[in-house]
């Protein structure tokens, strides 16, 4: 069976944040809650240059998809619920890594 790797999408909006390092409290809180509790890799992607926007990508490589997009849909949940922030859109996209 090929590989398959997850790609989960996350982001969030910083409503009325003015600062950088609010914004990494934010990103690093998350990203070592995502690491400890699943195991993945994650990644702010797209954002670096908006105060007010958070864009997360989280990865995980799996043979199975089932297991894949379980884990996802978790790591989806955990995120909205220890985030204070909103969470404006979310995505999972699965590829096969041949």
């Amino acid at each position: 069976m090929p590989a398959l790797l997850a790609v989960l999408t996350v982001e969030f909006s910083l409503d009325g944040n003015d600062n950088l390092k609010a914004k990494r409290r934010v990103a690093n809180s998350l990203k070592q809650k995502l690491r400890n509790t699943f195991n993945v890799a994650v990644a702010e992607q797209g954002t670096e240059d908006s105060l007010t926007r958070l864009r997360l990508q989280v990865v995980s490589v799996s043979n199975n998809e089932r297991h894949l997009r379980s884990r996802m849909d978790k790591c989806c949940l955990m995120m909205e619920a220890v985030c204070s922030e909103r969470m404006i859109a979310s995505e999972v996209e699965v590829y096969a890594a041949d």
